[in-house]
């Protein structure tokens, strides 16, 4: 089972990813996050394989909150998830420690697809 944790600050962003990936077999939504101190401090508590991470949030963005999360988790695999589709975000996300780059425009299964990948 591949165990993933939600970072978003829009609730319904959350709500919208959550029932596609619980619709797949093989993944669980352990938790959601709706900013980048959540996300450490859930991180900690619940052990993600997989973190699908907003880049635009208030507080610690999903830029630093990946750095973070990768310094203090070597193994996690993070999965930006923006409304950014263009440079500089996906090569700054990536350098950050993220392992992959999606917009909020890509279709369901992209996004579910990656899920499973990663996991």
């Amino acid at each position: 089972m591949i165990s993933v944790m939600l970072v978003d600050d829009h609730a319904l962003v959350r709500a919208g990813l959550r029932r596609i990936l619980d619709a797949a077999e093989g993944i669980e939504v352990i938790t959601e996050a709706k900013s980048g101190e959540e996300a450490l401090s859930f991180a900690r508590e619940c052990l993600p394989d997989v973190v699908l991470m907003d880049i635009n949030m208030p507080g610690m963005g999903g830029l630093e909150a990946t750095r973070r999360l990768v310094q203090h988790h070597p193994g996690l695999k993070i999965l930006a998830v923006s409304m950014h589709s263009r440079e500089p975000y996906p090569s700054q996300i990536l350098a950050a420690g993220a392992v992959g780059y999606l917009s909020k425009d890509s279709p369901a299964e992209e996004v579910l697809a990656a899920s499973i990948w990663l996991g």
